[in-house]
């Protein structure tokens, strides 16, 4: 009962500060595993995974420093949050999420790890990457845009609503890791990723991604 009050009350807020238009939501799937992997330009990113995804099992890994906050850990409990060291997750954590998503659940990522400071695309970090070519589980590249904090905290002192679009992209499986050049095909992964994610944002976000030779591909196809 907790989780579908604080949902009503997520959606109620979002509804309250922003216009959020979903594009393609029919790509989601209903049930099984995937990974949800956005970008991350503002404080409301995570709070659209539950304006977006009408299921309930997902959860989403944010940084161990908030853990230390009851509330946050009471929220956690209750929003499938997972408090975890992101730029250096153990073995361990790792394998918590993998088990996660054998039993059926989404992960909700941002593979660039913080939120950025210039309203543009930082460089993608391996770990989704990693993770989905591990568990052969798809990934589904989703783009924020219009959730830039200034943008947002300038609106709401106009007592005006902005204007959010969240676009859904396909679907893919990322190839299984090869024993050699582990590293380097990795950061093609992500590369893959992060750029998926660039083509559906305006060009004034992609930030690191805005001239790389994935991008063009992905484009001209």
């Amino acid at each position: 009962m907790t989780r579908h009050i604080l949902r009503a009350i997520i959606r109620l807020l979002l509804r309250l500060v922003a216009k959020v238009e979903v594009i393609d939501r029919e790509k989601l799937p209903e049930t099984g595993s995937y990974a949800f992997a956005t970008n991350h330009l503002g404080i409301l990113d995570a709070t659209l995974a539950y304006y977006v995804l009408e299921r309930w099992d997902f959860f989403i890994p944010v940084a161990e420093k908030w853990e230390e906050y009851s509330f946050l850990r009471w929220l956690g409990k209750h929003l499938n949050i997972i408090f975890i060291d992101r730029f250096n997750p153990d073995i361990r954590a790792l394998r918590g999420i993998l088990r996660r998503m054998d039993n059926g659940e989404v992960l909700v990522i941002a593979p660039e790890g913080t939120r950025s400071r210039n309203e543009k695309m930082a460089e993608g970090k391996p770990g989704v990457s990693y993770l989905a070519s591990k568990s052969q589980f798809p990934v589904i590249p989703i783009a924020l845009a219009g959730t830039e904090d200034r943008i947002l905290l300038s609106n709401l002192k106009k007592f005006k609503r902005t204007k959010i679009t969240v676009t859904i992209g396909d679907a893919f499986v990322l190839p299984p890791l090869p024993r050699k050049d582990k590293d380097a095909v990795l950061k093609e992964y992500t590369d893959e990723i992060m750029c998926k994610i660039a083509a559906m944002l305006p060009e004034k976000n992609r930030g690191f991604y805005a001239e790389h030779q994935k991008l063009k591909e992905i484009q001209a196809n």
